[in-house]
């Protein structure tokens, strides 16, 4: 399974704790249209017609693309990947830009899967932010959605938030579940370098992120959905059987996928690859030159490395069979070798040839990740 991600870098304002790269104008986009068809058609070799199963528009804000301008993508994705029958195509989405007719609209074009951030049904959360939406209306976007025949429906919600109670975060989480939608990604609330939320909470302006209240909120999550007969199948993401994202789980399980768009990551097993974080040089550069993005060759140890990241996250687990298989039986003595601490402190617990995170576990996944690291 292979997937495509588009990078729309479009927003109406920035998130206070957004680090992705995007920009609240949207004076260049006939442009960045026309360089990312250019990069499409150029980099068409890089999943070597491996079949196309999941297609996903990111940002940015991507339900700021019109649904001409959506269909037009798509036929160029069409011209030169092998698109499968059934691929799964989803459409990252905020409410403020999802009225009733863009919803049956976008119902109606290729778009089978939408992820709403929500982030939280709490205005006072949604203001520490700084996001678009109010509560209201992101309840009424849920119930439009649906309505407008979006069965594959997923949000998004944030924990960890100063403004949120336990209380509150509980009454969240009960209002997801009492909506019938069968895919959540949680995200706990993180201060990055250089974003506005950093600067304001240095300059004591805003409320600084309590590890403790994460910690608290991460457990009651897992807890709820545990109950309600959700899989809790990558650290962020729960869904009913049979609902887990494709394009989630390409990343997870260390399949190919193509990174298309300014600052959009590539990864085919061997290599890595991202492009330019800079809209201007992405536009003029963007499939005529190779600068428009870096390249990095991994060894072997980064490929154990990444695989043992990627996979201990997931409820497959990390599997020493593969890693022996893959990069040889040094590799999979070290790993297990270097799980001994947390199989004793019961972080880790073995099934069979399989390492998994326990509940405890997942609380210092990436800790954890990093001590089983041989780079």
């Amino acid at each position: 399974m292979a997937g495509i991600y588009l990078h729309i870098p479009f927003c109406k304002q920035k998130c206070h704790y957004c680090n992705f790269f995007s920009i609240a104008s949207l004076k260049q986009k006939p442009d960045f249209l026309n360089a990312l068809k250019r990069e499409i058609a150029i980099q068409k070799a890089y999943l070597k017609n491996e079949g196309v199963q999941t297609i996903y528009f990111g940002g940015g804000t991507p339900s700021m693309l019109e649904k001409a301008e959506l269909n037009s993508i798509m036929e160029e994705l069409h011209k030169h990947y092998n698109i499968q029958p059934d691929v799964e195509i989803t459409l990252e989405a905020n409410p403020d830009d999802l009225s009733r007719e863009k919803l049956k609209i976008f119902a109606q074009s290729a778009i089978n899967r939408l992820s709403i951030g929500i982030q939280s049904f709490f205005d006072d959360d949604l203001n520490y932010l700084n996001r678009v939406h109010s509560a209201d209306h992101a309840k009424t976007v849920i119930d439009n959605a649906l309505d407008a025949g979006f069965e594959n429906l997923t949000i998004d919600l944030i924990y960890g938030i100063p403004t949120l109670t336990d209380k509150k975060w509980q009454q969240n989480i009960d209002y997801f579940l009492a909506s019938g939608i069968k895919h959540l990604s949680a995200y706990a609330l993180t201060v990055e370098p250089r974003t506005a939320l950093a600067h304001l909470i240095n300059k004591g302006k805003l409320k600084a992120v309590d590890e403790q209240q994460s910690v608290r909120h991460f457990e009651m999550l897992m807890q709820s959905m545990e109950a309600a007969g959700f899989v809790h199948y990558e650290i962020s993401n729960f869904a009913k059987p049979g609902h887990y994202s494709k394009h989630n789980s390409l990343y997870w399980i260390g399949g190919n996928y193509l990174g298309l768009g300014p600052s959009a990551h590539s990864y085919n097993g061997i290599s890595r690859q991202w492009n330019v974080s800079h809209l201007t040089k992405y536009i003029n550069e963007a499939g005529q030159s190779e600068s428009v993005f870096e390249k990095e060759e991994l060894t072997l140890d980064q490929r154990y490395d990444e695989y043992v990241m990627t996979s201990l996250r997931t409820s497959w687990g990390c599997d020493l069979e593969h890693i022996q298989n893959a990069f040889g039986k040094r590799y999979s003595q070290y790993c297990l070798s270097q799980a001994q601490a947390f199989l004793r402190e019961a972080k880790i617990e073995q099934r069979e040839n399989r390492l998994f995170l326990t509940q405890k576990g997942k609380l210092f996944a990436d800790g954890i990740a990093a001590e089983l690291f041989i780079d």
